[in-house]
């Protein structure tokens, strides 16, 4: 264990697990818990620590108002309260009650609010080759005058998509759903959570039948072991490792076992660090697995009850014993027996799962082998016992709830007709409506739909593609592509809109968000947003409102008239599903986060999923009837809904990445972010005086005569970048550059460049995290500034013709392919 207490800059509460009564107590439904004596605690034992950032010269006593609100930032979900001196923000404090963060603050937010420059306050609308100001009226119309026409036409629901990204709250995700869905009855919804979350949603579906954390934030406090699969909690979620390592300080400290192959704060942590090649994750796990059963350490009766599909998974993972699996990922057979041992006399196991997984090769295969492990060890449902799938900012779960991306809102199940007539007959809509014959296109099928004139208005919101997607500003420049683009700010992809919307930022406006642990947060607007800016809320209803988006009934379809009322109509599409709302309001929130499920008899939320060991995928619950994670194929009838409510241990044979080393490309690059606050300075942590390089191993570096600080290419067939080298701890064979939190984007757009897309065929996820690479120096630049040197990054391939599993519309191309990937 690193010594975390010396530097000055880490500050630490240590703590210890509650007592045996303190846990069993944890255990209770929240209306038991409330009738115990109060001197039996219980809430978190992790001591509170308020985190204060203010302007300089700022104290707490010279801000006129602090209103509630929440972070952004990674998927904590961690509670703030926003600071507000003459109607600006001026900084952000920790909310010391709340259930998530007890006061503390992500680094990042020191900056998160402060960027607030360049701010679009009037709409812009194209008048030739540039944009210029125009009133609402003129830019709104000139949306509805589109939408209509293209309406008009033969097939005209195909003809409209929508891209959305992680800043809409939950009434602005669910009300743009209602919009799309029921209104223009379009498939093409989706946005950047299908870069973010999609693998860890559809793992979560595959496995327990529904998206939704089975594990809580305050399972760190009853935990004994943390298992870290592709996750560096350091830089993505530093209040969840801050309580990691607070647990790690205290008495009764967990064992920590981390899988990654880059060097990192969580690497040198563990007790257990696991280092595998690129794409290998499933080979891993099944050998995990197999060490597991074969050493007799899993839950017979709990599986007999609560699971099917054993005996396949047996099978399958048979044939990976630790000495095959280490031969595969390029690890001693020890280290994995190690793994095992700590996994296997746990009593009390957490798991946090992030993009390590989530963006490799055999994405939801992996993931889902994750919940195998705590399937076989009963490890759900009690405190300590359980599993995070960490993907993206908070508002990216709401975006799959609600569905503005992926399934029908409510977590229902786009193959399910009892699903569909649910929704129809709560929106008072004929089920025909609403886009039911297939899976919502995801979003890069949009753009390529786009590009070849199919969809002819493009809305994008909150976001800002551009910088990401290699080739689409060619894309958005076609006449035929009518674009709209809301976002606060003039991005590279609003340069290139139609009509831009400026819309409210964060502070500037009301509603909602649900972190990963599915606690939701009430966020309250501190401060008018500048000029003509509005919130995206009144944007849609606006827009609705002009389209005339009726039910059968002659009523309007959007109903509601602000952000509460927007709620209420929310919570009425999760009654009776995994995800509900109902005993939620926002009177509830003022006082703190509550998580779903929460139904109106209940005094709580629900802490721990599936406690009673009873899953989602009971009769007319179940999101989806599963997948062949090999294939992406649907099972359909072939595999109903279980009437136990049994979960499916989702056995998975590895198969080879395709993106390989040969002769011309013998390492492998991939990128990794950075901290958000400097690491203690250790002799396993060294910090080179020329800041953040390449980071390659000693032994790669001294055979292509590379030494510390020299200026290196690293080319792959698609392009190439320059950096100063770095030599760390990081696998042999392993390039990896270190991306600043908050930092240049541009970088890490041309990092990304350096890459073939692949795509998980379940998720439909881009698995672009890795490249097969070339190193060298650069001649001559033995005198050149430290740092980054120049980048060249070559242009994209068009994508693929469609997207196989969606149907032929006017929307799309007459046959789907049968090859999904994007290169």
């Amino acid at each position: 264990m690193l010594d975390r207490t010396a530097d000055p800059r880490m500050r630490r509460t240590p703590y210890g697990p509650p007592d045996a009564v303190e846990r069993l107590a944890a255990a209770l439904p929240g209306r038991l818990r409330d009738a115990l004596p109060p001197v039996i605690r219980t809430g978190s034992p992790w001591p509170v620590r308020v985190d204060v950032l203010l302007e300089d010269g700022l104290s707490e006593d010279d801000v006129d108002a602090w209103v509630p609100g929440v972070s952004v930032l990674g998927a904590g979900g961690d509670a703030l309260d926003v600071a507000v001196r003459d109607g600006r923000v001026v900084g952000v404090r920790g909310r010391a009650a709340d259930r998530v963060n007890h006061g503390r603050l992500d680094p990042r937010e020191g900056d998160a609010w402060r960027r607030r420059s360049g701010r679009l306050t009037r709409p812009l609308v194209r008048d030739g080759d540039r944009l210029v100001e125009a009133t609402w009226d003129e830019a709104l119309d000139r949306v509805a005058g589109r939408s209509r026409e293209l309406l008009a036409g033969p097939g005209g629901w195909g003809r409209i998509g929508f891209h959305t990204g992680g800043r809409l709250f939950l009434e602005e995700h669910y009300t743009l759903a209602v919009i799309g869905k029921a209104g223009i009855g379009t498939p093409h919804m989706d946005g950047d959570t299908r870069w973010q979350a999609a693998a860890a949603s559809a793992a979560l579906a595959e496995s327990f039948g529904a998206d939704g954390q089975p594990g809580t934030w305050t399972d760190v406090d009853h935990c004994d072991a943390v298992a870290l699969w592709g996750h560096d909690a350091a830089s993505a979620d530093p209040v969840l490792w801050e309580r990691v390592l607070d647990r790690r300080l205290g008495p009764g400290p967990p064992a920590v076992v981390a899988v990654d192959a880059r060097d990192s704060a969580v690497t040198r942590e563990a007790d257990v660090h696991l280092a595998p090649r690129a794409g290998t994750n499933v080979a891993l796990m099944n050998a995990l697995l197999h060490e597991l059963i074969a050493g007799n350490r899993y839950d017979p009766a709990y599986l007999a009850q609560h699971a099917t599909g054993f005996a396949e998974l047996c099978r399958v993972v048979e044939a990976y014993p630790a000495k095959r699996a280490a031969e595969i990922c390029g690890l001693p057979a020890c280290d994995i027996e190690r793994a095992a041992d700590v996994l296997g006399s746990a009593e009390r196991l957490l798991s946090t799962v992030g993009p390590g997984f989530h963006r490799s090769n055999q994405a939801v295969a992996a993931a889902c082998q994750v919940h195998n492990l705590h399937l076989l060890r009963g490890m759900l449902g009690r405190p300590g016992a359980g599993v995070l799938q960490l993907g993206g900012p908070p508002s990216g779960r709401n975006a799959l709830e609600t569905g503005a991306a992926g399934d029908l809102p409510g977590l229902r199940n786009w193959a399910n007709p009892r699903h569909v007539r649910e929704l129809a007959d709560l929106w008072n809509v004929e089920p025909s409506v609403i886009p039911h014959w297939g899976p919502s296109t995801h979003a890069t099928q949009i753009f390529r739909y786009a590009e070849e004139g199919s969809v002819g208005l493009l809305w994008i919101t909150a976001s800002d593609p551009v910088g990401a997607v290699p080739g689409l500003d060619r894309v958005l420049s076609r006449p035929d592509v009518f674009v709209v683009v809301q976002d606060p700010c003039l991005t590279d992809t609003a340069r290139l809109a139609d009509v831009v919307l400026p819309a409210a930022a964060w502070g500037e406006r009301t509603g909602t968000v649900t972190s990963a642990d599915r606690t939701v947060h009430l966020c309250e607007k501190a401060v008018e947003p500048p000029g003509e800016a509005r919130p995206d809320l009144a944007i849609l209803l606006d827009y609705a409102r002009r389209m005339g988006f009726a039910d059968r009934a002659g009523g309007p379809l959007v109903h509601w008239h602000d952000a509460e009322s927007a709620f209420e109509a929310w919570k009425a599409c999760t009654k009776g599903r995994p995800c509900d709302y109902t005993g939620i309001t926002y009177e509830r929130l003022r006082a703190g986060g509550v998580q779903w499920p929460c139904a109106p008899s209940g005094s709580h939320g629900t802490e721990r999923l599936y406690a009673g060991g009873r899953f989602a995928t009971s009769a007319g619950q179940c999101q989806t009837f599963g997948h062949d994670l090999a294939t992406g194929a649907d099972y359909g009838d072939e595999r109903p809904e279980d009437p136990a409510g049994r979960a499916l241990l989702h056995a998975a044979d590895y198969e080879p990445s395709p993106e390989v080393v040969d002769e011309d490309h013998p390492l492998v690059f991939t990128t990794r972010r950075l901290p958000v606050r400097p690491a203690p300075i250790t002799e396993a942590s060294p910090q080179q005086g020329h800041g953040p390089g390449l980071e390659v191993h000693p032994s790669d570096a001294a055979v292509l005569g590379l030494g510390e600080g020299d200026l290196a290419r690293v080319e792959s067939p698609l392009g190439s970048i320059e950096a100063r080298v770095r030599l760390s701890g990081t696998r042999p064979g392993l390039v990896v550059l270190p991306l600043p939190a908050g930092g240049d984007e541009a970088l890490a757009r041309a990092a990304a460049h350096l890459t073939a897309t692949g795509w998980d065929p379940v998720a439909r996820q881009p698995l672009r995290t890795v490249a097969a690479v070339r190193l060298s120096a650069v001649n001559g630049a033995g005198g050149a500034r430290p740092g980054l040197g120049p980048m060249a990054v070559a242009p994209m391939t068009p994508l693929p013709a469609a997207d196989p599993g969606v149907p032929a519309t006017a929307g799309g191309p007459a046959e789907p392919s049968d090859r999904f990937e994007e290169v």
